[in-house]
């Protein structure tokens, strides 16, 4: 530690100028650095911490986690400790429940850790990133027959307002495996959830016998915004920290990612900085792939870090900055429906906007079946042929539909109601593959194109069918 940071460690600042939202403006500040922490001193006796987020001279933009009214401008004094964000790591954090910035909530003993860790981490060295691979299981069927999550990828879920986006997490954390019986170890990131949701996934964690395998990082609704902004950091910390350092499998869930951008727009506006698209700041790409790209695997490293974000889209639109610029820098997306969730159906995965970039990666003979990816792309084809042909219907009847074109209706509910939904079933792979060759057989043989014809020879059969349960839509 050099001079000006043991001098600045022993000197308080009481030069606070302003103070706007969750910022101070502290001015004649020497030697401080951007990211540094910060200790804050009320005339009540309380402490609150921030960190410097921006340096222009001798001035101190400082971000406080917590409250800043009641805050005295003239008699608060300043400490800056010299050192930035670090999240102290060990494996024995899992079965926590922390706060957003990695500090207990769970009554349970302080963190005794092995390391230290920055916050921001440091991205994978190119050179040294392995590509994603090995086939995830996640027990559903929309996932792991046709949008397959691959170990080391990021695949974000785009939710909406009442869809059960929280739910699909849950069940993804009790029956995640790779095949081979491997379990995660999960670092699950929540951010601005409701008390309510809150006990929603504790409990969800502890009747599946899951929580003793996760760290949890709880942000409440009613914690402090800017708090917000550490969570998916101290998460993600952890994740590689169990990963590369201990050869864990480590499945980051992190939830919800519109909450985390909507705490980045209101310390953009409190800066009064120039607003991007739809108010939000125009660095939230990057801000955005800078936890995105955390994920990844590690050349010579046994263990992975896997990312599923969870964001809710604004009024359904998937145009939207956050799921856009999310679409853009991770490789893929899970799409819910709300028409499928009307129709009771869950979970309410549309297959058709959805996309797994990887997932040939960790698909195919020697990983999971030969037949996979010929299958997934039938299903797809005769899935999207028959939602189409709905919307002809609507317009001239079925009366003026050929005999393929009604089997191909009668497919598209089969589809939804056998495949898609699944409520609580956590189904095996084989399972999965096995289903969608019943749902194909429903169909004229000569009208499967993209699947091999040794596989059709195999596992095509029209009895399979009869196992099929079509109610009318």
């Amino acid at each position: 530690m050099d001079k000006d940071t043991v001098s600045l460690a022993t000197v308080e600042y009481q030069t606070i100028g302003e103070v706007a939202g969750p910022l101070l403006f502290v001015s004649k500040v020497k030697g401080a650095s951007y990211g540094e922490m910060v200790a804050i001193y009320s005339v009540d006796g309380s402490v609150k911490y921030g960190q410097v987020i921006e340096i222009a001279g001798d001035l101190a933009v400082v971000q406080v986690f917590g409250p800043t009214a009641g805050l005295e401008v003239k008699r608060t004094r300043v400490r800056f400790s010299g050192e930035v964000a670090k999240m102290p790591c060990s494996v024995n954090l899992l079965g926590r429940i922390l706060n957003g910035m990695g500090q207990p909530r769970d009554g349970g003993p302080e963190i005794f850790a092995e390391e230290e860790r920055e916050i921001n981490g440091s991205p994978i060295n190119p050179w040294s990133r392995d590509e994603p691979r090995d086939f995830i299981q996640t027990g559903i069927s929309a996932i792991d027959g046709l949008n397959t999550l691959v170990r080391g990828q990021k695949l974000p879920i785009f939710s909406g307002s009442g869809l059960p986006g929280n739910e699909l997490a849950a069940q993804i954390v009790k029956n995640a495996k790779i095949l081979g019986g491997e379990e995660f170890a999960i670092v699950f990131g929540a951010m601005g959830i409701t008390r309510r949701e809150a006990s929603f996934f504790q409990e969800s964690f502890a009747q599946s016998g899951a929580l003793e395998r996760v760290v949890f990082f709880l942000n409440l609704a009613d914690d402090p915004t800017v708090e917000r902004l550490l969570t998916p950091r101290c998460a993600l910390t952890v994740a590689e920290y169990l990963a590369f350092e201990h050869d864990m499998q480590v499945l980051v869930i992190l939830t919800d990612m519109t909450n985390y951008c909507e705490a980045l727009r209101e310390i953009s506006t409190a800066r009064e900085e120039v607003p991007g698209r739809r108010g939000y700041p125009g660095y939230m790409y990057t801000d955005l792939a800078s936890n995105y790209e955390r994920a990844g695997r590690i050349k010579g490293k046994k263990g992975s870090v896997t990312q599923i974000p969870i964001l809710t889209m604004p009024d359904d639109d998937i145009t939207h900055p956050i799921p856009d610029l999310t679409g853009y820098i991770t490789e893929g997306q899970i799409v819910l429906s709300r028409q499928l969730h009307r129709k009771g159906i869950f979970p309410p995965i549309d297959v058709l906007p959805c996309l797994s970039r990887l997932m040939n990666l960790g698909i195919g003979e020697g990983r999971t079946r030969g037949d996979h990816r010929g299958l997934a792309d039938q299903l797809y084809a005769f899935y999207a042929e028959g939602v189409d042909l709905r919307r002809l219907v609507a317009i001239v009847g079925e009366e003026a539909l050929t005999d393929i074109d009604r089997l191909t209706l009668k497919f598209a509910d089969a589809f939804e109601q056998n495949y898609l939904d699944q409520k609580d079933e956590n189904r095996e792979l084989e399972q999965t593959l096995e289903l969608g060759w019943k749902l194909l057989s429903m169909m004229p043989k000569e009208s499967i194109k993209r699947v091999k014809t040794e596989y059709i020879e195999k596992y095509y059969s029209p009895e399979k069918a009869e196992d099929i349960v079509v109610s009318s839509s």
